[in-house]
């Protein structure tokens, strides 16, 4: 994390590391401000730990399992200068390390490759021969609640639109004052879904994000928990839901509530999706277990909001 304002300030979060990292940092980094945690609290509580730390009053979050290139931090800072002051957050151009190649439509399942799908379901895998890709040019919701990378697996030259629905916790700076204004990245949520939760407060604020292309970061992607990682299923299943239905018109939260639960009883059926099944459904079982909090939590955010959820939700 660094902190932008008069004098750049970076803060390094150890979110609970069972090893020597502060101290190799402190050693190492002995301007740097280091913020021990002594419990892993998720990306959410290890980023607001930073969050609270910085005096600034911008603040640039990036991933311990992202590079940025020169110029990373001047060009959010730059753009959110030049920017408008209705927006709160700007959102970097995260390009995936390594080289990736499509793999055929028939090429066999295989435990030891690493994989990737994009959003239309093809698989891409890392390749000397292959080439660079996008992670995320900021975040998209679409009308079943998925909150997603934009332009994920796309050519890494791919243009994007500036105007974009969320940032990317991973790679992004973040106005103090609309911080203020709607609070930090939710903690309960522990992993994922955290920023576009967020995006979604800032929104329902009137406030909006937007991307700078010239801002890059290469990010080793899930390189912390994996996209197979039973963390990571059940994580981004109960999350999707629980944001939709926190933010999201009744509409989305509906069809969100019905994939979710078609998704997982249809796993069943297969022995090679059963383990991911068996997550998705303890995801919903965990929301629907909780639901009269969650609703609470949905009056909530109604009643703080000042721009109508239709005028948000682009599912409605």
């Amino acid at each position: 994390m660094l902190a932008g304002g008069g004098a750049d300030q970076v803060v390094v979060v150890d979110n609970g590391s069972s090893d020597d990292s502060a101290a190799v940092l402190r050693r190492e980094l002995p301007g740097v401000t280091i913020v021990e945690r002594t419990t892993n609290g998720g990306f959410a509580a290890g980023a607001n730990a930073g969050i609270r730390h910085a005096d600034a009053d911008v603040v640039v979050l990036l991933n311990n399992d992202a590079v940025p290139a020169p110029g990373f931090v001047s060009a959010l800072r730059q753009h959110l200068g030049r920017a408008g002051a209705d927006v709160a957050a700007v959102t970097g151009r995260i390009v995936l390390a390594g080289r990736w190649a499509r793999l055929p439509a028939d090429a066999p399942a295989d435990p030891d490759r690493r994989e990737l799908r994009d959003h239309d379901g093809i698989r891409w895998t890392p390749s000397d021969g292959g080439d660079t890709r996008l992670n995320s040019t900021g975040v998209r919701v679409d009308r079943v609640g998925n909150g997603m990378d934009r332009d994920w697996l796309a050519p890494s030259d791919r243009a994007a639109d500036v105007e974009v629905f969320g940032f990317s916790g991973g790679a992004s700076a973040l106005r103090r004052t609309a911080l203020d204004d709607v609070g930090l990245l939710d903690e309960s949520l522990f992993m994922y879904y955290e920023d576009t939760e967020l995006a979604w407060r800032l929104r329902r604020r009137g406030w909006r994000v937007e991307h700078a292309a010239d801002a890059v970061v290469e990010h080793d992607h899930s390189a912390s928990s994996g996209v197979a990682s039973d963390l990571f299923v059940f994580r981004n299943a109960r999350n999707r839901l629980v944001v939709a239905l926190w933010h999201a018109g009744w509409p989305t939260v509906l069809r969100a509530a019905a994939r979710t639960g078609v998704r997982g009883l249809r796993g069943l059926v297969s022995p090679g999706t059963r383990r991911e099944a068996r997550l998705v459904l303890a995801a919903f079982a965990d929301v629907a277990g909780h639901l009269p909090r969650h609703l609470v939590r949905r009056a909530h955010e109604a009643h703080r909001a000042s721009v109508p959820r239709r005028s948000v939700d682009p599912g409605a």
